[in-house]
């Protein structure tokens, strides 16, 4: 009896602890969840003429938000404003801009007006090594993908902290699975990458008092035109790679950025894979819901072994893609 009385004494314990642990984080995890509302709202959507940006432009207009979209071709501009017409019925503005513009950018976010969503979705990627990559491929890289963030987050800011809708506002930043880890043949982007978490963080506690929430979205491998264009200079290798996380089309990226934005997630992973890497990464990142950080808590010693053995497959491939080459050349 008294054996039996303390195997349940045990038992409960060990219940009792991981209870204990989601009562402790859902008293301690900040900042606190938030809806963020679409419907007659403006959205500003950068590279939202093409991919990404224009299904999330549909998706916006879909649901009743006024949106703006902005990318450097007039053409695709045009062609992506009657594209959303057709399938939603409802007109949006356009801008032709290079966001490695900072005044143009600024006068562009001023023509559009307040701002309660901005989206900064533009993106360019051409993987290669390092070693054999032009120093003005790197930084263009770097001046499309972490300044022009820069210059549209600098640009939209004050307006966004003045408006007059007090309701939840949003600044979301597409990033990519390159900005979590890093890939062979992608030194250079996931440079331009990494950065743009380290502004989402340091900006939500900046702007958390203003009702303005970040959300950092990591899309996989997405099939867009800039995708195709990838991957006439992808080396072999970066394919090998980065197939270990499943690709996605645009609109399936999209419906999950939206959602994420909607619901104020900081981190928005778009497939399981990115899930999972979601908790590998997570270290010090904002966390809004106290089921996700318990997850996080739990899985992190066993998301670091499974870490390690991509790792290992990781440096197998290139090992063994190194023998074969060496073969060839003899």
């Amino acid at each position: 009896m008294a054996v039996a009385y303390s195997n349940l004494t045990f038992i409960s314990l060990i219940l009792l602890f991981p209870l204990s642990i989601l009562i402790f984080l859902f008293f301690i995890v900040r900042p606190r969840g938030v809806k963020v509302p679409i419907k007659g709202r403006h959205v500003f959507i950068t590279g939202g003429s093409s991919g990404i940006g224009l299904s999330l432009a549909r998706l916006a207009a879909a649901e009743g938000a006024r949106v703006s979209i902005l990318a450097r071709s007039k053409d695709k501009l045009m062609e992506a404003r009657n594209e959303i017409r057709l399938a939603t019925g409802i007109d949006v503005s356009v801008f032709s801009v290079d966001v490695r513009d900072f005044e143009a950018v600024k006068k562009a976010i001023e023509d559009a007006g307040p701002i309660d969503v901005l989206v900064c979705n533009q993106g360019f990627s051409k993987p290669l090594e390092f070693e054999k990559q032009e120093m003005d491929e790197i930084k263009f890289m770097i001046d499309v993908n972490l300044m022009g963030t820069i210059h549209l987050i600098k640009a939209a800011l004050p307006g966004m902290k003045n408006r007059k809708d007090k309701a939840p506002a949003s600044i979301s930043i597409t990033s990519s699975q390159a900005g979590q880890v890093g890939i062979y043949g992608y030194a250079a982007y996931a440079a331009s990458k990494f950065g743009l978490r380290g502004i989402a963080e340091s900006l939500q506690q900046e702007i958390i008092m203003d009702n303005i929430h970040v959300s950092l979205i990591f899309p996989p491998d997405t099939e867009t035109p800039g995708f195709i264009e990838e991957n006439k200079t992808k080396p072999q290798l970066t394919s090998i790679i980065s197939a270990s996380s499943g690709g996605m089309n645009a609109d399936e990226v999209a419906k999950k950025a939206l959602d994420g934005i909607k619901s104020g997630s900081f981190i928005v992973p778009c497939n399981f894979e990115g899930f999972l890497l979601a908790l590998v990464t997570a270290g010090l990142s904002p966390q809004r819901s106290y089921l996700i950080a318990f997850v996080e808590v739990f899985s992190a010693s066993i998301l670091r072994i499974v870490a390690l053995c991509f790792q290992w497959n990781w440096y197998s491939s290139i090992e063994k893609w190194h023998q074969t080459q060496k073969k060839k050349d003899i």
